[in-house]
Parts: structure tokens; sequence; C-alpha cells
């Protein structure tokens, strides 16, 4: 297929900067992914689009704050660390700025000095292993000196960094949010379990690869980046006896998605205790094997995320939804509006 297919003019100030003060008042649009009909409603009312039996799943994955400031040991020349992702011990995958003025060898330090790192290698693609060093708890000292690695057309500041996580988020190791999931408060959690709804959670560690722009003109060409995952074997019972009891599975996010299709891809259907790596890419024609319904947030233009949405729908469903969006002056993007598709 032709990347321009999935391309969608998008004027700037529809992109969402700052999130709502209440997470359940963003708007949302409800589509039938069947037949196209929209409905617009309010997030908080999309516990009227659940029956009792069915079953949220949730990315429970916890953004670190991966953005770091320093400088250069040797001669105090700023730099600025995004941490990617845990290679072994002190030893993480990063990008840095100026990636050319960081070789083999460069000491960088953080803050007060508490925090160092030093360039182990430098990776095909133009990252960086760097091994830290520090005193104390590695992600205390975190939490003081990094940043929340908002996505680049974000341009404003976030005051309150716990804004940018669900309020389920646990597990550490996110260099981004699972942004579908940002809509929903603890109340709204509780008020959708007390209607007979299951919540089941997964981990998907969210790569800054989901923002890689697509560059090749054929979908088909586009290699996918990794991201790890993984699955408990009381989140495996359950989505298993759902599905057995004839309940729907909705995926809460576009991680969630690809970490129940991989598994379920994986294991002839059925859902199992794992864990590993995805690259798993979805885009039409699919056949989904794992949900029944998602739940996401708009996307980029030309994105990889937008193409997975018109797999469970149709491609001519979503574009016509998206440009309802845009007339309808909804919000887009991570700190934006929602939509569910049933």
């Amino acid at each position: 297929m032709d990347i321009e297919e999935f391309d969608f003019e998008l004027p700037e100030p529809l992109i969402a900067q700052t999130p709502l003060k209440d997470r359940t008042a963003s708007r949302l649009l409800v589509m039938d992914k069947l037949t196209g009909e929209i409905t617009h409603t309010h997030f908080a009312h999309v516990i009227d689009y659940l029956q009792q039996g069915d079953c949220l799943v949730l990315n429970d994955t916890r953004v670190l704050p991966a953005r770091l400031y320093g400088h250069k040991q040797d001669t105090g020349a700023k730099v600025e660390i995004l941490l990617l992702h845990q290679v072994e011990g002190d030893q993480w995958e990063v990008l840095a700025k100026p990636a050319k003025k960081i070789k083999p060898g460069t000491e960088i330090v953080f803050g007060d000095g508490r925090l160092k790192a030093q360039c182990i290698s430098i990776k095909d693609h133009g990252g960086r292993i760097m091994e830290f060093s520090y005193t104390g708890i590695f992600y205390e000292v975190l939490d003081a000196l990094g940043e929340m690695p908002l996505p680049p057309y974000i341009k404003e500041q976030l005051p309150e960094q716990e804004r940018y996580q669900t309020v389920y988020a646990k597990e550490r190791g996110s260099a981004a949010a699972p942004t579908a999931g940002l809509h929903f408060t603890k109340e709204l959690l509780q008020t959708i379990e007390e209607k007979g709804v299951k919540l089941a959670f997964i981990t998907l560690h969210v790569g800054l690869g989901t923002f890689r722009p697509v560059s090749v003109d054929n979908i088909e060409s586009h290699d996918m980046h990794s991201e790890f995952y993984s699955m408990s074997q009381e989140t495996a019972e359950l989505l298993n006896k759902v599905k057995a009891d004839d309940g729907r599975i909705i995926s809460v996010g576009t991680t969630s998605t690809r970490t129940l299709e991989t598994i379920a891809r994986d294991h002839d259907g059925v859902f199992a205790e794992t864990s590993g790596w995805t690259d798993i890419f979805i885009y039409p024609p699919y056949k989904f094997q794992a949900i029944d319904g998602l739940i996401t947030n708009f996307h980029l233009p030309k994105s990889t995320l937008i193409m997975l949405v018109s797999a469970f729908s149709t491609k001519d469903h979503i574009m016509n939804a998206y440009k309802e969006a845009v007339r309808e002056q909804y919000r887009f993007f991570s700190f934006g509006d929602a939509m569910l598709l049933l």
C-alpha cells in the first residue's frame, strides 16, 4: 500500500499541547468498525458502551523521566541524553545530542555530579551504549534529575510529570506513555469494574520508534521497531476465560493491541504467560486474533499507528472518521481526545 493513502490535513491548533485537568473530560468519537457509523460523546461515557463480561486490557508500563541534561567532563560542553532501554546492569542504550561529540570513552556529568555516564560503544543506527554510575538508587536519582520525554510535537512544558503517566502505571521502562490510557481515572475504572467488566494488565515498554516516521513509499517495506512486552499467567488465564465465555476483549491503546496480537499469533490464538520483544507491524489487510474493540487516541498522518487502526476497521472508515474529527475540532495526539472502535 502507498503511504500517501494514510495522509490527512491537520490544522496545527488541533495538536493538543497540554492535558485536560480532568482526565475523563476528553471527547470520545465512537465508531462502528464495520459500518463506519459515528457517535460523538465524552470519555466519561465510555462505560455506556461496555458490557458485563467484557474485559479491558491496559498497558501498565511506567514512563521513565528519561531526558537528561548534562555536560562533558573534559570540556563542559552541554549534552542531552535520552534513555531508550536498559541493556544490562547499569548500561543503557541512549540517544545523544550532539551525537557526533559523544565517542567511546566520553564521560558526562549530570546535575550535581551524583549521576555520571561513560560512552561504551556506538550502535549502527547512531545510538550509544552508556554505562551509568551514581550515588544512591538509580531510579530515585533519575526521578530527581530527569524530565519526561514528551513527543516532539508538544512544545509546552509539563508542570506535573504524573500527568504523562496512566493512573495504573507500574512497570518502569517506557520512553513514552500509552496515551489511550491517560483518559482513565481510578474512579472511572472502579465504576467500570462494578458494571461487571474485567480489567487485565499487560506490559509493553513503548520505544521512541513509535514516533519514527515511515520513510518508504510502500508501507510493506517499512522496518518496524522492537519493543519489550510481557504477560502474566493471571492475565493469560483471565483473557482465555473471557474468550471462552464469549466476552469481548477491548484493548486500551495500540501498545496493548500489539502485545495481545503478538501473543495470540505466537500461541495459536490463545493467551499464555510470556515475555519477549515484538516488532509486529499491523496494517491493512490484517486478521485480528485477539481483540474485539479498541480505545485509541488520534494519531499522526502516515504513522504506523493510523495504519493499525485502519486495519481494525477499514482505511476508508478511519480516514473519514479523522476528517470528521478535524471538522468537529477534536484535539489530536498524545494529550488529545479518543476514539472507541467496536
